[in-house]
C-alpha cells in the first residue's frame, strides 16, 4: 500500500477518491515499563518505554488505517496524517488518517512533450 503525507504521489495519478481511511490504537506501557518510565520521568531526560510504546502504538495505527482503505477498495492513501491525546493517565490514542485513493502509474510524458517543454 502506498502512502504519502502529500496529496499526489509522483509518478501516480489517482483515478478514484474513497474517502476517509483511519486507524485508532490506544496504548499503555504497562505497569513494570511504566513505574520505570515514571522513575525516568523524575529524573529528567528521554524516557524511552515511552518512546517505544508510542512508536508501535503509531505502526499499529497506520497498519489498521492501511487495512481501512483496502477495505474500501484502495490502493494507497494520500495526505496521511496523525493525531494524539492523552485519554487515561499514563494512556494515549493514536489516529493515523488519509484519503484512500486508488491510483495508476501515470503515463509517461511523451518525447515530443519533453521536447516542447525543454
Amino acid at each position: 500500500m502506498l502512502m504519502a503525507t502529500t496529496d499526489t504521489i509522483h509518478g501516480k495519478r489517482v483515478l478514484r477518491t474513497l474517502g476517509l481511511a483511519n486507524g485508532t490504537v490506544t496504548r499503555s506501557p504497562g505497569l513494570l515499563k511504566g513505574l520505570v518510565g515514571l522513575i525516568k520521568n523524575l529524573l529528567g531526560g528521554e524516557v524511552e518505554e515511552y518512546t517505544r510504546t508510542i512508536a508501535q502504538a503509531r505502526e499499529q495505527a497506520l497498519d489498521r488505517m492501511t487495512e481501512h482503505a483496502r477495505s474500501l477498495g484502495g490502493n494507497a492513501v494520500v495526505g496521511v496524517r496523525f493525531a494524539s491525546a492523552e485519554v487515561a493517565a499514563y494512556a494515549a490514542e493514536i489516529v493515523a488518517y488519509g484519503t484512500a485513493v486508488v491510483v495508476e502509474d501515470a503515463p509517461a510524458p511523451s518525447a515530443s512533450a519533453a521536447e516542447q517543454t525543454g
